[in-house]
Protein backbone atom coordinates (compact mmCIF):
# COMPACT_ATOMS: atom_id res chain seq x y z
CA UNK A 1 0.00 0.00 0.00
CA UNK A 2 1.56 3.41 -0.84
CA UNK A 3 2.08 5.60 2.15
CA UNK A 4 1.40 9.01 -0.31
CA UNK A 5 -1.37 10.97 1.75
CA UNK A 6 -4.80 11.43 0.18
CA UNK A 7 -5.08 13.95 -2.41
CA UNK A 8 -6.20 17.10 -1.95
CA UNK A 9 -6.07 20.78 -3.85
CA UNK A 10 -2.39 20.68 -3.75
CA UNK A 11 -2.24 18.29 -5.61
CA UNK A 12 -3.32 20.22 -8.62
CA UNK A 13 -1.53 23.10 -8.13
CA UNK A 14 1.87 23.26 -10.43
CA UNK A 15 5.34 24.47 -8.83
CA UNK A 16 5.19 27.18 -10.92
CA UNK A 17 1.76 27.73 -9.72
CA UNK A 18 2.61 27.62 -6.28
CA UNK A 19 5.36 29.73 -6.82
CA UNK A 20 3.87 32.96 -8.66
CA UNK A 21 0.35 32.84 -5.50
CA UNK A 22 3.67 33.86 -3.23
CA UNK A 23 5.46 36.52 -5.02
CA UNK A 24 1.41 37.56 -5.32
CA UNK A 25 1.12 37.11 -1.64
CA UNK A 26 4.31 38.78 -1.26
CA UNK A 27 3.56 41.75 -3.59
CA UNK A 28 0.09 42.34 -1.70
CA UNK A 29 2.08 42.36 1.31
CA UNK A 30 4.52 44.95 0.57
CA UNK A 31 1.67 47.44 -1.16
CA UNK A 32 -0.22 47.48 2.27
CA UNK A 33 2.67 48.06 4.61
CA UNK A 34 4.22 50.97 2.21
CA UNK A 35 -0.15 52.26 1.98
CA UNK A 36 0.05 52.52 5.90
CA UNK A 37 3.86 53.98 6.02
CA UNK A 38 5.58 54.80 3.46
CA UNK A 39 9.31 54.84 4.68
CA UNK A 40 8.18 50.17 6.17
CA UNK A 41 11.34 49.33 4.25
CA UNK A 42 13.72 51.96 4.15
CA UNK A 43 13.37 51.88 8.21
CA UNK A 44 14.33 48.33 8.51
CA UNK A 45 17.82 48.75 6.34
CA UNK A 46 18.81 49.86 9.58
CA UNK A 47 16.29 48.27 12.19
CA UNK A 48 18.54 44.71 13.02
CA UNK A 49 18.82 45.78 17.08
CA UNK A 50 17.05 43.30 18.41
CA UNK A 51 15.82 42.94 22.46
CA UNK A 52 14.64 39.32 21.63
CA UNK A 53 15.86 36.41 20.71
CA UNK A 54 13.82 33.46 19.67
CA UNK A 55 14.52 30.06 20.00
CA UNK A 56 11.60 27.90 18.47
CA UNK A 57 9.70 25.13 16.61
CA UNK A 58 10.28 24.96 12.92
CA UNK A 59 6.24 23.89 13.23
CA UNK A 60 4.46 26.23 10.52
CA UNK A 61 1.75 26.85 13.00
CA UNK A 62 4.72 29.21 15.35
CA UNK A 63 5.28 32.50 13.67
CA UNK A 64 7.43 33.97 15.78
CA UNK A 65 6.66 37.92 15.37
CA UNK A 66 3.03 37.50 14.49
CA UNK A 67 2.49 35.98 17.64
CA UNK A 68 4.11 38.55 20.08
CA UNK A 69 3.49 41.47 17.20
CA UNK A 70 6.32 42.28 16.74
CA UNK A 71 7.72 44.00 13.26
CA UNK A 72 10.31 42.98 11.05
CA UNK A 73 13.83 43.29 12.82
CA UNK A 74 12.57 43.01 16.34
CA UNK A 75 12.86 39.50 17.16
CA UNK A 76 15.89 37.30 15.82
CA UNK A 77 14.91 34.33 15.03
CA UNK A 78 16.10 30.47 15.50
CA UNK A 79 13.64 27.87 15.01
CA UNK A 80 14.26 23.76 14.33
CA UNK A 81 12.49 20.72 15.78
CA UNK A 82 11.41 20.93 19.15
CA UNK A 83 13.12 23.96 19.85
CA UNK A 84 16.10 22.41 21.20
CA UNK A 85 19.33 24.27 22.17
CA UNK A 86 22.38 21.57 21.71
CA UNK A 87 25.78 23.60 22.20
CA UNK A 88 27.28 21.05 20.04
CA UNK A 89 25.22 22.12 16.76
CA UNK A 90 26.90 24.50 15.14
CA UNK A 91 23.91 26.15 13.43
CA UNK A 92 22.29 26.62 16.88
CA UNK A 93 25.47 28.15 18.04
CA UNK A 94 26.61 29.92 15.47
CA UNK A 95 22.65 31.97 15.84
CA UNK A 96 23.16 32.02 19.66
CA UNK A 97 26.76 33.75 19.16
CA UNK A 98 25.51 36.27 16.78
CA UNK A 99 22.46 37.22 19.05
CA UNK A 100 24.46 37.56 22.66
CA UNK A 101 27.62 38.60 20.91
CA UNK A 102 26.78 41.28 18.21
CA UNK A 103 23.26 42.15 18.59
CA UNK A 104 23.49 42.05 22.60
CA UNK A 105 20.15 41.07 22.83
CA UNK A 106 18.73 41.04 26.24
CA UNK A 107 16.16 38.17 26.37
CA UNK A 108 16.58 34.99 25.22
CA UNK A 109 13.16 32.85 24.68
CA UNK A 110 13.02 29.52 24.59
CA UNK A 111 9.61 28.45 22.88
CA UNK A 112 7.43 25.38 22.49
CA UNK A 113 4.26 24.76 21.49
CA UNK A 114 1.59 21.93 22.53
CA UNK A 115 0.62 19.45 20.03
CA UNK A 116 4.37 19.60 18.78
CA UNK A 117 5.04 16.59 16.52
CA UNK A 118 8.71 16.24 18.10
CA UNK A 119 7.82 15.48 20.96
CA UNK A 120 5.08 13.54 20.20
CA UNK A 121 7.94 11.29 17.95
CA UNK A 122 10.21 11.42 21.22
CA UNK A 123 7.03 10.11 23.13
CA UNK A 124 6.19 7.18 21.01
CA UNK A 125 9.97 5.89 20.09
CA UNK A 126 12.12 6.89 17.80
CA UNK A 127 14.58 5.25 14.84
CA UNK A 128 17.97 5.17 13.66
CA UNK A 129 17.25 8.09 11.09
CA UNK A 130 18.76 11.50 11.47
CA UNK A 131 15.36 12.85 13.09
CA UNK A 132 15.70 10.11 15.85
CA UNK A 133 19.38 11.07 16.44
CA UNK A 134 17.93 14.62 17.05
CA UNK A 135 15.09 14.32 19.00
CA UNK A 136 17.24 11.87 21.60
CA UNK A 137 17.48 14.38 24.00
CA UNK A 138 14.04 14.51 24.38
CA UNK A 139 13.35 10.74 24.84
CA UNK A 140 16.15 11.04 27.41
CA UNK A 141 14.38 13.59 29.25
CA UNK A 142 11.07 11.34 28.81
CA UNK A 143 12.79 8.16 30.24
CA UNK A 144 13.88 10.68 33.26
CA UNK A 145 10.19 12.20 34.06
CA UNK A 146 8.91 8.50 33.45
CA UNK A 147 7.38 8.36 36.73
CA UNK A 148 5.89 11.32 36.96
CA UNK A 149 4.52 11.06 33.32
CA UNK A 150 2.89 7.23 33.45
CA UNK A 151 -0.32 8.36 35.72
CA UNK A 152 -1.33 11.59 32.97
CA UNK A 153 -3.32 10.10 30.05
CA UNK A 154 -1.38 11.04 26.35
CA UNK A 155 -2.92 14.15 25.53
CA UNK A 156 -1.58 15.12 29.31
CA UNK A 157 1.40 13.67 28.94
CA UNK A 158 2.76 15.21 25.64
CA UNK A 159 1.64 18.68 27.07
CA UNK A 160 3.71 18.27 30.22
CA UNK A 161 6.90 16.48 27.80
CA UNK A 162 6.69 20.00 25.82
CA UNK A 163 6.62 22.02 28.87
CA UNK A 164 9.33 19.65 30.73
CA UNK A 165 11.44 20.10 27.37
CA UNK A 166 11.60 23.71 27.58
CA UNK A 167 12.41 23.47 31.15
CA UNK A 168 15.45 21.57 29.80
CA UNK A 169 16.59 23.58 27.39
CA UNK A 170 16.45 26.50 29.21
CA UNK A 171 18.74 24.66 31.65
CA UNK A 172 21.30 23.92 28.57
CA UNK A 173 21.08 27.41 27.78
CA UNK A 174 22.28 28.77 31.69
CA UNK A 175 25.36 25.97 30.89
CA UNK A 176 26.27 26.90 27.87
CA UNK A 177 29.80 28.93 27.79
CA UNK A 178 28.41 32.09 25.74
CA UNK A 179 25.59 32.88 28.31
CA UNK A 180 28.14 32.09 31.33
CA UNK A 181 30.40 34.64 29.71
CA UNK A 182 28.07 37.19 28.98
CA UNK A 183 26.80 37.07 32.33
CA UNK A 184 30.63 37.47 33.99
CA UNK A 185 31.08 40.14 31.73
CA UNK A 186 27.99 42.03 32.80
CA UNK A 187 26.30 41.69 30.33
CA UNK A 188 21.73 42.05 30.79
CA UNK A 189 20.50 38.83 29.21
CA UNK A 190 17.67 37.15 30.73
CA UNK A 191 16.27 33.56 29.55
CA UNK A 192 12.53 32.84 29.42
CA UNK A 193 11.08 29.52 28.71
CA UNK A 194 7.19 29.17 27.31
CA UNK A 195 4.67 27.61 25.86
CA UNK A 196 2.84 28.37 23.00
CA UNK A 197 -1.05 27.51 22.61
CA UNK A 198 -1.86 26.74 19.10
CA UNK A 199 -5.55 26.21 20.03
CA UNK A 200 -5.65 29.46 21.95
CA UNK A 201 -3.10 32.00 20.22
CA UNK A 202 -1.45 32.43 24.21
CA UNK A 203 1.75 32.68 25.65
CA UNK A 204 2.02 31.34 28.95
CA UNK A 205 5.54 30.57 31.11
CA UNK A 206 6.54 27.62 32.28
CA UNK A 207 9.49 28.45 34.50
CA UNK A 208 11.02 31.62 36.39
CA UNK A 209 13.10 33.26 34.03
CA UNK A 210 17.00 33.43 34.47
CA UNK A 211 18.87 36.90 34.46
CA UNK A 212 22.67 34.88 36.47
CA UNK A 213 23.85 31.31 36.38
CA UNK A 214 21.52 29.02 38.77
CA UNK A 215 22.33 27.58 41.68
CA UNK A 216 20.49 24.37 40.77
CA UNK A 217 17.72 22.94 38.72
CA UNK A 218 15.15 25.29 37.71
CA UNK A 219 11.65 24.22 38.92
CA UNK A 220 8.46 24.75 37.11
CA UNK A 221 6.57 26.96 38.04
CA UNK A 222 2.66 26.00 39.53
CA UNK A 223 0.39 26.10 37.00
CA UNK A 224 -1.83 28.82 38.72
CA UNK A 225 1.53 30.93 38.01
CA UNK A 226 1.68 30.26 35.04
CA UNK A 227 -0.37 32.68 32.90
CA UNK A 228 1.59 35.26 34.58
CA UNK A 229 2.95 37.77 31.59
CA UNK A 230 6.92 38.09 30.94
CA UNK A 231 8.46 40.89 32.31
CA UNK A 232 10.18 43.25 29.94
Amino acid sequence: MSNRPPRDHRDSVTPAEALASLLARNRAWVSRKTENDSSFFERLLGQQRPDYFWIGCSDSRVPATEIVDLDPGEMFVHRNVANLTPADDANFSSALHYAVDQLHVRHVMVVGHYGCGGIWAAHQGLGDDVIGEWLSPVQALRHEHHASLADLDEASCLDRLCELNVIAQVEQLCANPLIRQAWEDGQELTIHGLVYGIGDGLLTRVCESVSAPPAGRIAPLPKEGIAEPVSS
